[in-house]
């Protein structure tokens, strides 16, 4: 049964670490949210180590860098681990060949050239889609206002070439201040619907949470049952969660906010209702991370 908190002081004395997603829980794209950034940096006063465990297709050094932008001091955090981490470790391990074709927009260029944990690039290349053994997909050139339907014919060529598709970004959706756009999760299951494969290492998946303990137990050695996963997506943070069996803390503000109708607080019965349609049940339930 989930419980709602109303902070997450209520329940972190369980808890020596978290996995806490960006989006959503810690900012909307534009602005962090005062309440979660203080929650976080209460958490660490008390020894907790925070883990920023983000479907973001950038390296954490990228993701570090916007981070600053939105005004998240770096004393709320520890450690970032990012899909674009564990995106490129299998990019380089040949997921997708050597020769592939960037899916995405200018901004995500640095996923081949900045890349973290001493990866080496140095054997791909990036190329026209008529020339490539395999497709890296960061998310959608012009986010703002493309669909996915704009790729099918590109998707198509990709299909009859036979190449894997390499999704950096396992999100489907976003919400950007006010707007939700399309991540590299939809087109990735666009081609899986039109017959192509694509390969996911980011949440729900286990690569990233492999990557995200490694990255903790460098910092210290906690066990799973002292960790919880902070997240507001259903299909990726409480999936992955429930997955890699950790305690979660749904925040339900977010991209879930609608069929939750908060006030603050998620309504009882409508969260009730909500998680037996998703037929999911975190641990805990919060409005907004405070």
């Amino acid at each position: 049964m989930t419980q709602i908190v109303a902070n997450l002081s209520e329940i972190s004395d369980r808890y020596d670490a978290v996995f806490c997603d960006l989006w959503g829980c810690l900012h909307n794209g534009v602005a962090v949210f005062p309440e979660a950034v203080a929650a976080l940096q209460a958490f660490r006063k008390t020894g907790g180590k925070v883990v920023f465990l983000t479907n973001a297709p950038r390296p954490m050094g990228e993701v570090a860098a916007q981070l600053d932008t939105l005004g998240c001091p770096r004393d709320a955090w520890d450690v970032i681990v990012s899909s674009g981490d564990a995106a490129q470790a299998a990019m380089v391990a040949g997921a997708v060949g050597t020769s592939v074709y960037h899916m995405g927009p200018e901004r995500d260029l640095p996923f081949f050239t900045k890349l973290s944990d001493g990866l080496d690039a140095s054997t791909i290349a990036r190329v026209p889609l008529d020339q490539a053994e395999g497709i890296v997909c960061t998310g959608l050139v012009d986010d703002t206002t493309e669909t996915p339907d704009d790729y099918r014919a590109q998707l198509l060529r990709a299909k009859t070439m036979g190449l894997k598709l390499l999704c950096a970004n396992p999100d489907i959706v976003v919400d950007r201040g006010d707007q939700r756009i399309y991540c590299a999760g939809a087109l990735a299951a666009l081609y899986t619907e039109m017959g192509g494969e694509s390969l996911y290492v980011g949440k729900p998946h286990p690569p990233i949470y492999d990557l995200a303990r490694r990255r903790l137990a460098a910092l210290e050695p906690i066990p799973d049952d002292r960790i919880l996963a902070i997240g507001d997506g259903p299909i990726t943070d409480l999936a992955g969660a429930i997955g890699e069996d950790l305690d979660c803390l749904f925040v339900t503000g977010g991209l879930a906010a609608a069929q939750t109708e908060i006030a603050g607080q998620p309504d009882p019965d409508k969260l009730t209702a909500f998680l037996a349609e998703v037929q999911m049940s975190p641990s805990w339930a919060i409005g907004r991370l405070r």
